[in-house]
């Protein structure tokens, strides 16, 4: 898969809030499937579950079985790598008009 297909499969599972917030969920530790259709109860275990696959897809999430558990762990790796292709880039040069602009206003 490309770069590019990896990156649009990451924004599209990030543009959903109830994936983010299980990736939020999860940073603190790893959750079994229950734990998070409990913690997302409004939402059936079937739904769950599709916003976990997509989540899954995108590499967001690690996926282990432990006897009739599912585990799922946060990777934070595609997260990085979209920060390094597109935030940092457009970050530094926001800084570098800050810092002409100030310049500007002091002198």
């Amino acid at each position: 898969m490309s770069s590019k297909q990896e990156d649009d499969l990451v924004f599209k599972a990030l543009a959903h809030p109830r994936r983010r917030a299980m990736l939020d969920r999860l940073k603190g530790e790893a959750q079994a499937t229950g734990m998070l259709c409990a913690a997302f109860s409004d939402m059936d275990r079937c739904t769950v579950m599709q916003h976990l696959k997509v989540l899954e897809d995108a590499e967001l999430i690690i996926v282990r079985r432990a006897g009739r558990e599912r585990w799922n762990y946060l990777n934070a790796l595609p997260i990085k790598h979209i920060h390094d292709r597109w935030i940092s880039d457009y970050a530094a040069h926001a800084v570098t008009i800050l810092d002409r602009l100030k310049t500007g206003l002091e002198g």
